[in-house]
């Protein structure tokens, strides 16, 4: 097997194998792949240099490439036990690193031991009583259901010119608004992914996980009006199957989406918010009109529960009424 960007032949051969077990059993995304092996990286560096000598490993893993270890010193897990590695995440808290950014590497390092552990490369899972510290929950914004309704009527009027790019974009955000998927999601999905007559989309999540999900009909009416006057005009070569198009008529970027909910919220006058606050925005808005976790959970292909209620808000009113309907003593 050929080196990956995230395998690279200068990294230790424990390295190298713990990312291939990452692609080939864990079914992590490239992001969260990329991520685990620069922190476990980042760790084995520390050992090597030693516990007080830490101050080149302290960098935040989505900004920097993992370290190596140097080849003197060939079995730096010699070193490694519990203490060393709440001495080495208590460094990076002092240093200012985020809570969400230690929960992941804790997440990394545990994964790492455990796997070495049973592959013969640790004596004892020295992670497995490591505790992830909670990050702090920072809800996107959400936008009220009218500041979507005036979002969504800018993104069509803007498509009466009949201009390919304003068609891509209305259909964009009305399947962004509409289907809670993100945005990796979103610029993904393939033509055939689209079934215009049940109004659902095929799309594929974290771990290459496949979930089908259901669409209202403006945006169905917004995919066809791109499908059949917008994507022709910038369908090319390079196009493919996919769904939405670049301006040079290869898939659309993440960035240039992104740009565009910044973009037209504000010319809606409403608040700013990236393509996770639509998928927030649809969370709340299925919650707030009746719909229960488990089929919110569905939509938006969380694995856990626990997930989905930390993405979702429960309104006064709505928590007075499940309970006025509820209780028997209400």
């Amino acid at each position: 097997m050929g080196t990956t960007e995230t395998e690279r032949r200068d990294d230790p051969p424990v390295l190298q194998a713990f990312a291939r077990f990452l692609g080939l059993q864990r079914g992590l995304s490239p992001h969260t792949l990329r991520a685990y092996v620069t922190d476990v990286g980042q760790l084995l560096d520390h050992l090597r240099a030693g516990a007080g000598d830490a101050d080149h490993v302290a960098a935040d893993a989505e900004d920097a490439d993992h370290l190596t270890v140097d080849a003197e010193d060939p079995d730096p897990l010699a070193r490694l036990d519990l203490t060393t590695l709440r001495a080495w995440l208590a460094d990076q808290r002092r240093r200012g690193m985020s809570r969400a950014t230690l929960a992941r590497r804790t997440a990394a390092v545990r994964t790492f031991c455990t796997w070495a552990h049973r592959n013969g490369h640790l004596p004892q899972d020295v992670g497995a009583r490591l505790r992830s510290p909670r990050p702090n929950r920072h809800l996107p914004t959400v936008l009220a259901v009218d500041d979507a309704a005036q979002l969504l009527a800018v993104a069509q009027d803007r498509a009466g010119d009949d201009d390919p790019v304003h068609l891509r974009d209305w259909a964009a955000l009305e399947l962004l608004y509409a289907t809670g998927v993100r945005i990796s999601e979103l610029v993904g999905i393939d033509v055939p992914d689209v079934d215009a007559g049940e109004r659902t989309v095929r799309v594929t999540g974290k771990g290459d996980k496949d979930r089908v999900v259901p669409f209202g009909v403006p945006a169905g009416r917004a995919l066809a009006a791109w499908l059949e006057r917008g994507r022709p005009a910038l369908a090319g070569p390079a196009s493919a199957r996919a769904l939405f198009l670049g301006a040079r008529g290869g898939r659309v970027d993440p960035r240039t989406i992104r740009a565009v909910v910044h973009r037209l919220t504000a010319v809606a006058g409403v608040p700013d918010l990236a393509p996770h606050g639509l998928r927030h925005s649809a969370a709340t808005h299925l919650l707030a009109g009746g719909s229960d976790l488990r089929t919110v959970q569905e939509v938006l292909g969380h694995s856990s529960l626990a997930t989905t209620q930390r993405y979702t808000h429960v309104t006064p009113e709505r928590l007075l009424a499940a309970y006025t309907q509820a209780h028997p003593r209400a």
